[in-house]
């Protein structure tokens, strides 16, 4: 998060000036040194947190939420009452970046023909709420203040993203985005469904997201990759993988390009990954990369698709395919997928439909954050496919 916030933006610069004990993290304002008044009608210090939303990496937008969550106590009257002007919610919250807050609450200003209204800016916020909590403080002791003129300071950003992600902390799910940053993955194939694949993970906090494939980017590709791939790009001559990893970089970090396909001499590479994305048609490839890693703990997701053009109406139909192959279940997991290559496979098809390989990358995507934790998973699938002609999802619900 850049520390020219402070001085460019005047809301947070008026704070700054005024002495509160300001610290930024990645889409969290916090205020420290906040007095209050325990249910012992003792003085205490809490920290005010608040989301931070940005209208670009240098300049705050307006609050996204008229709420904060609190460290500390439940602040209280001065005879020790909770005070309910601001009381919503008390529990553990987890915020992300380490920070698990014990309150939160809801508190609006009202004008001037009694209306409530939201904050304008995040000074008002920030003294609004402060104002109304150590206000209970200050009746026990006058000289206690929030402003304690401390420097202001920025945690280091960790994440890998170029830009702090506000999205997370706007929404209150920072913490649950955060189970995957330890991971690593890979996603081998990028011709259709895996370029969706890598546009879903990208935003996500996988540290390092490494892009196996030897192909050359070219004209029919632009038409089954996510956005809009420039012309000029076209005409350089770039690997899928390094036209991919320039691109997401201008969001993230950690986009690895290796322009090469998966073959005997460096399958071995995969076994560091703890998730890698099958997103490539070739069943004896397929079965290589399997091989090499049934005896490892990498969990491996793998897409298909199968499209056929009816010969009497000239219309698609076809069926999309997740499976998962996991240390528990690698032989069943196996007699699902296409190892072999034939020419009449449906798998090998060589209609590929744009939508298909979205919902295929999103099929897989969200298999994968239900695997780690991001989402409930009742079903436990091994296999989920789709029929376009049926409009149908099928589960195969053998567990994991």
């Amino acid at each position: 998060m850049s520390h020219h916030l402070t001085s460019r933006n005047p809301a947070l610069s008026k704070l700054v000036q005024e002495g509160y004990e300001l610290e930024f993290r990645p889409g969290l304002l916090l205020v420290h040194a906040v007095p209050y008044v325990n249910a012992h009608s003792q003085i205490a210090y809490g920290t005010l947190v608040s989301e931070l939303s940005m209208d670009s990496p240098d300049i705050v937008g307006k609050p996204g939420s008229h709420q904060m969550h609190f460290i500390g106590d439940h602040p209280c009257f001065e005879d020790g009452r909770v005070l309910t002007p601001i009381q919503y919610q008390s529990a553990e919250f987890p915020l992300g970046s380490g920070l698990t807050a014990h309150h939160y609450f809801s508190h609006k200003r009202k004008d001037k023909q009694r209306n409530w209204i939201d904050y304008e800016d995040y000074y008002v916020k920030v003294k609004t709420y402060v104002d109304v909590i150590s206000g209970q403080a200050k009746k026990i002791d006058p000289l206690v203040d929030a402003r304690t003129r401390k420097v202001a300071t920025w945690a280091d950003d960790t994440t890998p993203f170029v830009y702090a992600d506000t999205a997370s902390t706007r929404a209150g799910i920072l913490a649950i985005n955060e189970r995957a940053s330890q991971l690593r993955v890979a996603i081998v194939g990028l011709g259709g469904t895996g370029g969706y694949v890598l546009d879903l993970l990208a935003p996500t906090y996988v540290p390092e997201i490494h892009l196996f494939d030897g192909d050359q980017l070219h004209q029919h590709n632009a038409f089954r990759a996510p956005g809009a791939v420039p012309a000029e790009a076209l005409g350089r001559n770039l690997h899928k993988v390094a036209w991919y990893s320039e691109h997401y970089g201008n969001l993230r970090r950690g986009v690895v390009p290796h322009a090469e396909m998966i073959h005997e001499a460096n399958v071995h590479e995969l076994s560091q990954f703890d998730h890698v994305f099958l997103c490539i048609d070739r069943g004896q490839a397929r079965a290589l990369i399997l091989d090499h890693l049934k005896n490892t703990s990498t969990v491996v997701i793998d897409c298909g698709m199968g499209m056929h053009v009816s010969k009497d109406d000239q219309k698609l139909w076809g069926t999309i395919r997740t499976t998962v192959s996991s240390p528990a279940n690698r032989e069943e997991a196996a007699s699902l997928m296409p190892l072999v290559d034939r020419e009449d496979d449906l798998y090998r098809s060589n209609v590929q439909i744009i939508e298909l390989n979205a919902l295929n990358a999103a099929m897989a995507v969200l298999r994968w954050k239900r695997l780690i934790g991001m989402f409930a998973d009742d079903r436990l699938e091994m296999e989920c496919t789709y029929n376009t002609a049926l409009n149908q999802i099928g589960n195969k619900p053998e567990p994991l």
